[in-house]
């Protein structure tokens, strides 16, 4: 009965889907407009969905991989190296999308992601290498498409309201999921979360595909440039390297909020539970981000940026502190509000690139700068696992409040007043 009753649920957000992208849909079919058809909302709508095929395994993939080894550190390796082929990857992908369809790319990376649902579903080491590589370069291959979309069909004016709607629409997955999928697997076993990982994923093929977000998009220009290169020009330009300190620190936040805040809490004297209903009642927070981005419209985005970081520096050094003093549900209380100032950079924080970037650059400059997902994963894990070596798991959050304080002065100093 309760296979039943999943498969009906799953047939009834596919539905409830399909049903708003036909309301999408036949919104612009009388003028038969490519830019209403293909705005805001059919965007966001295409996130939604591939968030709900990414967040159902996200808890499982970490915990099915040492269920397989049975080693932390093994487990620790595997990420990592996963971790360093995702960014070769982010730099690659734009030189493919000089030779393949843009709309090739994008569902080429759905299917990946749907292939890896099956290799994790196999329950083997093998399958499991496989599934977490395949992943992470689906999971490229769309990220960079959907930020090429973006910056194809919303207006540079209009992005204050899109990107807080995307963020918006994707709290419900990123609430639901991660809590889902380990349900799934522990209750009905590793085929369970996959399955629904893949259902959504054949959603979002059928989606794209009916929206026909490529229709409109610009075309990338036939020369081919080495990804050494886009990296040199990238870093040349001041907006894009702040743009790219900003979704880092960002990321770092998210990063260091859903490893090490429950075992803080653990450590501090609560539950193992506690730190996993904290880190779900985090997402909940994501649906601020379209508050947010109603108030960068009338005080800036650079405020509402260089605010946030600072918020959340303050929010996460007390937290460290109140952690260190064996004060583990004020650690708690500090850190889910410091989500919302986090949820204020995931609404507006992308804004700085989608406006610097050039138009002939957007492929390559994309690639480059969705790098920042890859590094905010590697970087703060070596750090931290040296500085644990000489200081408890609250300097974690100290050191966290520092970069941000930092990154906060460096966004209200150089990003322009006009972003």
């Amino acid at each position: 009965m309760l296979h039943c009753g999943i498969r009906q649920a799953l047939v009834v957000g596919a539905g409830r889907a399909i049903r708003l992208a036909m309301v999408v849909h036949s919104d612009s079919a009388a003028g038969n407009a490519v830019p209403r058809r293909t705005g805001a909302m059919a965007l966001a709508l295409l996130f939604l969905v591939e968030s709900m095929a990414r967040a159902s395994v996200s808890t499982v993939v970490a915990v099915q991989a040492f269920d397989l080894v049975q080693d932390a550190q093994k487990v620790s390796m595997l990420f990592t190296g996963v971790g360093i082929v995702a960014l070769f990857t982010s730099l690659m992908i734009p030189m493919a999308l000089r030779h393949v369809p843009r709309g090739q790319v994008y569902a080429g990376g759905a299917m990946l992601m749907l292939v890896s649902a099956l290799a994790f579903a196999s329950f083997t080491l093998p399958g499991q290498m496989a599934g977490m590589l395949l992943r992470v370069v689906g999971a490229a291959c769309l990220n960079i498409t959907l930020s090429l979309y973006i910056m194809d069909h919303i207006k540079r004016q209009e992005l204050v309201k899109s990107e807080p709607l995307r963020l918006t629409l994707s709290t419900a997955s990123w609430t639901i999921g991660p809590y889902l999928g380990i349900w799934l697997y522990t209750d009905y076993g590793p085929w369970a979360p996959h399955a629904v990982s893949g259902f959504w994923c054949i959603v979002l093929l059928g989606l794209f595909w009916y929206l026909g977000v490529e229709a409109g998009a610009r075309r990338a220009s036939s020369s081919s440039s080495h990804p050494l290169r886009s990296v040199s020009r990238f870093v040349a330009q001041p907006r894009l390297r702040l743009a790219w300190m900003v979704a880092f620190s960002r990321s770092c936040f998210w990063t260091v909020f859903f490893v090490y805040s429950p075992l803080l809490l653990l450590t501090s004297g609560l539950s193992a539970k506690a730190g996993g209903l904290l880190v779900s009642l985090g997402n909940v927070t994501l649906v601020t981000a379209l508050l947010f981005g109603r108030l960068a419209q009338k005080v800036g985005v650079r405020s509402v940026i260089a605010g946030a970081m600072i918020v959340s520096a303050v929010l996460s050094l007390f937290a460290g502190l109140s952690g260190l003093y064996a004060m583990p549900v004020l650690a708690a209380v500090l850190l889910w509000v410091a989500t919302i100032a986090a949820s204020a950079l995931d609404g507006v924080g992308g804004i700085p690139f989608l406006r610097s970037v050039r138009v002939h650059e957007r492929a390559e400059m994309s690639g480059v700068y969705r790098t920042y997902l890859d590094f905010s994963e590697l970087l703060p894990n070596v750090i931290f696992s040296v500085a644990l070596l000489m200081m408890p798991i609250a300097g974690v959050f100290i050191i966290l409040a520092v970069w941000l304080a930092l990154a906060g002065w460096v966004s209200w100093r150089y990003l322009p007043r006009s972003m």
